[in-house]
C-alpha cells in the first residue's frame, strides 16, 4: 500500500532482467520499498539484482519465471503477486529489439518479437489493470519507445510492436479513469544498455539512470505520458508532422 506521503512500498516487475526497470528501481526511495516481485526469464540476472535490492534493506524480495510468449501462464503469475499483498506500481519492461534485416528474412522470427512485445504486453496489461481496479490504487508504468511515434524503414517491425503496446497502453489507461489506478506511458529515445551495445547511438542518447529520474519524478506528478529525455516530445512531433517522402529521405 502506498504511504501516507504518497510513496510506493511495492513494486512487481514484468521484466525483471532489464536494466532499465533496474534503474528505476534503483531511483526508488529505498528506505520505503518494502516488497519487490522481480518476474522474467534472466534468472541469473535477477537474482542478482534481488541480493543488490536486499543490501539495500528490502528484505522482501521475490523471483518468479515469467516468459512474455506464454500467456497461458499471464494470469496466474498475476495474481500470485497480488493475491501476497497490495502492488503499487507494475513496471512493464520487457521486450526484444531485434535485427531489422534477420527478421525481414525471418518471418517466424519477427512474429516471435511482435508476440513478445506487443502480445505479451496486452495478455499481462490487462490482467494487472483487473488487480489494480480490485485493489482501487497503483499504476502501471509501461517502457514504450520513440520507435513506436513512427516507424522507420531501418527498424519498422519493432516499431511496430512499440506502436500497438503504446496504443493499447493509452486505451488502458482511459478505460482505467476513475477507478484509482492509473497508466505512465515511458517513451525512450536510444538508451545505453546491454541490449544497444555496439550500435550506432541515435541523437539525443540517455542512459537508464537518467530515463530513471524522469520515470520517478512523472510517477511523483501524476504524468500519464513521458519522454526521455524530454526535447524527444518537440522532435517527434516534428518528425510526425513530416511528408512521407521527406520522411523516407532520413538517415536510418
Amino acid at each position: 500500500m502506498i504511504n501516507a506521503v504518497g510513496q510506493a512500498q511495492s513494486v512487481l516487475v514484468l521484466g525483471g532482467g532489464s536494466e532499465i526497470a533496474g534503474a528505476i528501481l534503483r531511483a526508488l526511495p529505498a528506505a520505503r520499498l518494502q516488497r519487490v516481485v522481480l518476474a522474467g526469464r534472466r534468472s541469473s540476472v535477477m537474482e542478482e539484482r534481488a541480493a543488490e535490492l536486499r543490501g539495500r534493506g528490502i528484505a522482501d524480495v521475490e523471483t518468479v519465471d515469467f516468459d512474455a510468449r506464454d500467456t497461458a501462464s499471464h494470469g496466474a503469475i498475476i495474481d500470485a503477486a497480488f493475491d501476497a499483498g497490495d502492488i503499487d506500481i507494475v513496471l512493464l519492461a520487457f521486450g526484444v529489439l531485434g535485427d531489422q534485416e534477420a527478421l525481414e528474412s525471418d518471418p517466424a522470427a519477427a512474429v516471435d518479437l511482435v508476440t513478445a512485445n506487443y502480445v505479451g504486453a496486452v495478455s499481462v496489461g490487462l490482467h494487472v489493470a483487473r488487480r489494480l481496479r480490485q485493489q482501487g490504487h497503483g499504476r502501471l508504468v509501461v517502457l514504450s519507445s520513440v520507435a513506436g511515434d513512427r516507424a522507420r524503414r531501418a527498424n519498422y517491425i519493432y516499431g511496430s510492436s512499440k506502436a500497438g503496446l503504446d496504443a493499447f497502453a493509452q486505451g488502458l489507461g482511459d478505460a482505467l479513469a476513475g477507478s484509482g489506478a492509473s497508466v505512465l506511458v515511458v517513451r525512450p529515445g536510444f538508451v545505453r544498455t546491454t541490449m544497444t551495445q555496439g550500435m550506432s547511438e541515435a541523437p539525443f542518447a540517455t542512459d537508464a539512470d537518467a530515463v530513471a529520474a524522469i520515470v520517478v519524478a512523472a510517477l511523483a506528478k501524476g504524468r500519464e505520458t513521458v519522454y526521455a529525455p524530454a526535447v524527444l516530445r518537440p522532435v517527434m512531433a516534428a518528425i510526425k508532422a513530416l511528408p512521407r517522402g521527406v520522411f523516407r529521405r532520413l538517415p536510418g
